[in-house]
């Protein structure tokens, strides 16, 4: 791992003097990806995403993983989930990865629908240049996984989520632990535009994925943070008892540390591991 990850490092470093759109990514001495920056989904700046394809002969239809980053909904960007990428795309060389930026809320726009809408408008493009539809992992943190969660349990209309990656993702925005957010406020009055509630659904109870949650929900993989204080741990024991009050595929996982530590060793490598028994399991 710690050679591969050599290789990954100088990726990164020659990305960011290469002003070519589309280069090859070799990882280790044997993984290779085609990779596009930077393509527009959309007319406003956010809408950009990094596309790798696996550079194979075979013309098989693979899987995708779409990462989402994470910011508080009104922040962020995707290159905070480069590197995370780049060491997923070495423990999954037989799968898509597409790492999207969206447009953030703020004051002047709401997020929902226009982030979830970024995803679906994601996964159109990326249907358009495979020219078929591909199985979806969607892999957030923090808002991210949040958006991740939201997206596949109540807009995946066309049912293309294979999976849920939930890190630190914020799952009942009502409990009283989230409120603490020092960002509350912004969330209750910027996220959600009134004009989507269904009649009777508050803006907090929309925003919840624990209250989309159904028997036909997408598996879900949870890793959350003994010491976040910014995610409440008990935000994965509300999504277990949920999944499995509905008889969902599900495993939860817990690493020692704070809300960014996900990504730091041990825990990257605890997580990538469980994501690919994960995938195994729901495979079979």
């Amino acid at each position: 791992m710690k050679k591969s990850l050599v290789y990954i490092i100088t990726v990164m470093i020659i990305s960011l003097f290469t002003a070519c759109k589309k280069k090859k990514v070799t990882i280790g001495n044997s993984i290779n990806f085609n990779k596009e920056e930077n393509i527009s989904y959309g007319s406003n700046a956010d809408q950009t995403l990094d596309l790798y394809v696996p550079d194979a002969k075979s013309q098989k239809q693979r899987d995708a993983f779409i990462i989402i980053h994470g910011g508080g909904w009104h922040g962020g960007n995707k290159s905070q989930l480069t590197f995370f990428t780049l060491c997923m795309m070495e423990k999954f060389p037989d799968h898509i990865f597409v790492n999207m930026n969206y447009r953030l809320a703020s004051t002047q726009q709401y997020g929902i629908p226009n982030q979830t809408n970024d995803i679906q408008e994601v996964i159109s493009l990326l249907k358009k240049k495979l020219n078929y539809t591909p199985k979806l992992i969607l892999l957030g943190n923090s808002a991210g996984g949040h958006l991740s969660m939201l997206y596949s349990y109540y807009f995946d209309y066309d049912k293309n989520v294979k999976a849920v990656i939930n890190i630190v993702g914020p799952a009942d925005l009502s409990y009283s632990g989230f409120k603490n957010y020092n960002e509350y406020s912004f969330v209750e009055k910027h996220l959600i535009d009134p004009k989507i509630l269904p009649t009777s659904t508050s803006t907090i109870e929309f925003a919840s994925p624990v209250h989309w949650i159904t028997t036909k929900s997408s598996p879900t993989l949870s890793y959350y943070g003994t010491s976040d204080n910014v995610i409440p741990l008990s935000q994965n024991k509300i999504l277990d008892s949920v999944f499995t009050k509905n008889n969902i595929i599900h495993e939860s996982y817990e690493f020692s540390g704070g809300h960014l530590d996900w990504d730091k060793k041990p825990n990257n490598i605890f997580l990538m591991n469980k994501i690919e028994s994960f995938l195994k399991r729901i495979d079979q």
